[in-house]
């Protein structure tokens, strides 16, 4: 992406930081036609409609991020956590787990894959995607995030005992 549409993206990432969803918006409405199926511009449309809570805009991002972009994990992820807050989150599950093996080396979506397998009641899958997680992941960055993620509730107990 060439500027002024790499500067505008820029803006809207900074705004977002902010915390300001409507200055992000706004500079998103700047780019040119040819930009707005970027990539990167799917993804902060997307971490936009995170902010707002607008699950099935944001699905409908993912969806597009991946038919963009189907090598890169994001998009991915994206949609199982979409699907996951719009209540489907067997959906969310069965998604990841037809890509984990071909994103093997992201923490992510087996950190995800923990959570989804603990608010189903497998417990016993949480832990072992949590533990590969951790593998694969910095786990004395991650281990802080599980304690505090309340998906992963069921399992804080035995989080909180693990040696960093």
């Amino acid at each position: 992406m060439q500027p002024p549409d790499s500067l505008h993206l820029r803006a809207a990432q900074g705004w977002l930081e902010l915390g300001s969803v409507e200055e992000a918006k706004g500079e998103l409405g700047n780019l040119s036609e040819s930009s707005r199926n970027h990539p990167d511009v799917l993804e902060l449309r997307w971490a936009i409609c995170a902010a707002e809570r607008k699950w099935e805009s944001a699905l409908e991002l993912a969806e597009a991020l991946i038919k963009t972009d189907p090598e890169e994990a994001a998009g991915w992820v994206h949609r199982s956590y979409a699907l996951h807050e719009l209540k489907r989150t067997q959906e969310a599950r069965d998604n990841l787990l037809k890509v984990v093996d071909k994103f093997g080396d992201s923490p992510t979506i087996r950190y995800n894959l923990a959570c989804y397998e603990c608010q189903l009641g497998n417990l016993e899958e949480a832990r072992q995607w949590l533990e590969r997680a951790f593998r694969l992941g910095d786990r004395k960055r991650m281990k802080p995030a599980a304690l505090q993620d309340l998906d992963l509730k069921p399992l804080w107990s035995e989080i909180k005992g693990r040696e960093i």
